[in-house]
């Protein structure tokens, strides 16, 4: 039986575990220093629709249950979570490079924020994930939206895949 007492001590504690929500989470530890050369995903963005915009690569770990996960639980429960976000650049070649805590597997995506909301809108925004799995109606797995970081900062070209009809498919080729 929990005494009276007791939940007086429970209850700030809870309070002092739970993280403040904040678009920032997880991006003091994802910004790459100048020559970055630690565990890193560079990341080429590959068919974008427009120059409007953010772009945000997230990084999650690399099974069904955390993928995509609210920022918040992951931070809190201790769980890697990464984000890098910049503003779409008027021209030429997109990359952005995001910190990983250790070489290791993990789920990445990107999303093309095109009305800046900050979340995903399939009639608006363009969305890709490492591994460019084929998307149908819903997320996909983990595995297929996974890569694996080396010592050094590891390649990775995304595809964005935009509204095509009733699904998301990258863009044709222009």
């Amino acid at each position: 039986m929990i005494s009276v007492v007791s939940l007086g001590v429970a209850l700030p504690l809870a309070a002092a575990a739970a993280v403040a929500s904040t678009p920032d989470l997880g991006k003091a530890e994802a910004r790459c220093r100048p020559g970055e050369s630690g565990a890193a995903f560079t990341v080429e963005v590959e068919g974008l629709k427009d120059r409007t915009g953010n772009l945000k690569l997230e990084v999650y770990p690399a099974n069904d249950r955390d993928f995509l996960a609210d920022d918040n639980k992951l931070v809190g429960a201790g769980k890697t979570f990464r984000r890098v976000e910049i503003p779409v650049p008027a021209s030429g070649p997109v990359r952005l490079c995001v910190r990983v805590p250790r070489p290791g597997t993990y789920a990445v995506s990107l999303l093309h924020d095109r009305d800046q909301d900050r979340k995903f809108n399939w009639k608006v925004d363009g969305i890709g994930f490492a591994g460019n799995p084929r998307l149908f109606l819903g997320k996909p797995r983990a595995a297929s939206a996974s890569a694996n970081a080396g010592g050094a900062p590891t390649r990775l070209s995304i595809v964005l895949n935009y509204r095509r009809g009733l699904g998301v498919a990258p863009l044709a080729a222009r």
